[in-house]
């Protein structure tokens, strides 16, 4: 367990994973849905009904699976289990999408033992395919014994979540509330078609603190406003975005308000969890070759400073010239100009990590090999300061890159 430099209030939990937290149990199976052997089903569960809250895709398309997950959380706040499949995102397929997601509810409630109300379902992959049904009732029947409350079953999880990621991306924080420890956890996938206006493709919380899910659904949307909310890989929205996060309570604490001394502390490990299953995100974006982070301060609010943060994020142009090391901060300034915020014409500084190629929007000479040699690393830092009011944000993003072509052009072949 290493100390987390960003807060003092936990610590990261290196071999932690999904299943750490008290009452959690994960696990995943190939069951045929994708081509190669990897694992493509798999299922979050706990061992007593945990508070549960959900963000979903704005995108008017929504697929089936997020219907049914929002009528379990909706029903009483309470979750025993979450079913994921990758390899096809049961979106734009009609009533019998609806009866499939549906179908997978109870037959997975039925094969665990729990009210099917009480199980959310999240589905990835191709969209307006019909799931293989058959290969997912045997799936299904084959993975209550698959489930763990291990690193292992946690691994076999997120490797069934995965469609185009080239990583799994998981993270574990510990913390102290009223002398207890507590956990909190996270896993996701995203990797093509990131352009969150909720939060990521699949994103999944897990912590044994007590708290009810009202206060859990604030925790949780506030986090995601502030990190999944503010990454882009392509600019699209997907039709099955989905993060859902489950509290078991059985760490003992006296249960979480806005109250509660360790609010602060708790809201710090979920922002923190949902900040680095973001950015792992942008990193592993399709064809992505560095991460980028764009740093914006100065604006007339925070509000103004994240639309911004995320036209830059977004722009082609800068992604491209990102990612063949061309330190051409004109297309910055472009974008910044773009993003209908108000700005300042005549007071714009902008830095490529600490060299500054513009202050008060007059061009800084500057040594372009140095530029060029960080630029050539693998994150890149680019830093706006508009020196208009006090409002901040932050965004994270990825270079657009030959092979993203590649990938999408054949993404169903």
């Amino acid at each position: 367990m290493g100390q987390d430099t960003m807060a003092t209030s936990f610590s990261v939990v290196t071999d932690g994973s999904i299943t750490t937290p008290q009452g959690f149990k994960a696990g995943g199976l190939h069951c045929g849905l994708k081509k190669t052997t990897r694992n493509d089903l798999g299922a979050i569960v706990c061992e007593v009904p945990a508070a549960a809250a959900g963000v979903y895709t704005t995108n008017v398309f929504q697929a089936a699976p997020l219907q049914v997950t929002r009528e379990s959380i909706g029903s009483d706040g309470l979750l025993r289990a979450v079913l994921v499949n990758s390899g096809n995102a049961n979106a734009c397929t009609g009533k019998q999408g609806d009866a499939d997601a549906y179908e997978m509810r109870s037959r997975f409630a039925e094969s665990i033992g729990v009210a099917a109300d009480q199980v959310a379902v999240a589905s990835t992959g191709v969209i307006g395919e019909l799931l293989k049904m058959d290969k997912v009732r045997t799936g299904i029947d084959g993975l209550p014994v698959k489930l763990a409350g291990s690193r292992e079953g946690a691994d076999d999880f997120c490797q069934a979540i995965l469609t185009t990621d080239l990583v799994q991306k998981m993270v574990c924080v510990e913390l102290e509330l009223d002398g207890k420890r507590v956990y909190v956890a996270g896993a996701a996938k995203g990797s093509g078609m990131i352009h969150p206006n909720m939060a990521t493709m699949l994103g999944f919380v897990t912590t044994d603190a007590a708290i009810g899910s009202e206060a859990l659904q604030q925790v949780l949307r506030q986090s995601t406003d502030l990190t999944f909310n503010m990454i882009t890989v392509d600019g699209d929205t997907s039709t099955n975005d989905m993060l859902v996060a489950m509290a078991s309570g059985l760490a003992g604490n006296n249960e979480l308000t806005a109250a509660h001394e360790g609010w602060d502390a708790f809201t710090a490990a979920i922002r923190y969890v949902c900040e680095v299953l973001a950015k792992a995100i942008a990193r592993d974006g399709e064809g992505a070759t560095k991460l980028v982070e764009v740093q914006v301060n100065g604006a007339v609010s925070d509000d103004s400073a994240q639309a911004i943060a995320k036209t830059v994020i977004g722009s082609s142009l800068v992604k491209s010239a990102v990612f063949g090391a061309d330190a051409n901060w004109g297309r910055i300034i472009a974008a910044v100009g773009r993003a209908g915020q108000p700005v300042n014409p005549e007071t714009v500084d902008i830095r490529l990590g600490d060299i500054v190629t513009l202050e008060q929007s007059r061009p800084v000479g500057f040594d372009e090999e140095l530029a060029l040699d960080y630029l050539k690393g693998d994150t890149v830092v680019i830093r706006v300061d508009l020196h208009n009011g006090e409002g901040t944000a932050t965004a994270w993003g990825c270079d657009l890159t030959y092979d993203y072509v590649r990938i999408n052009a054949a993404y169903r072949t």
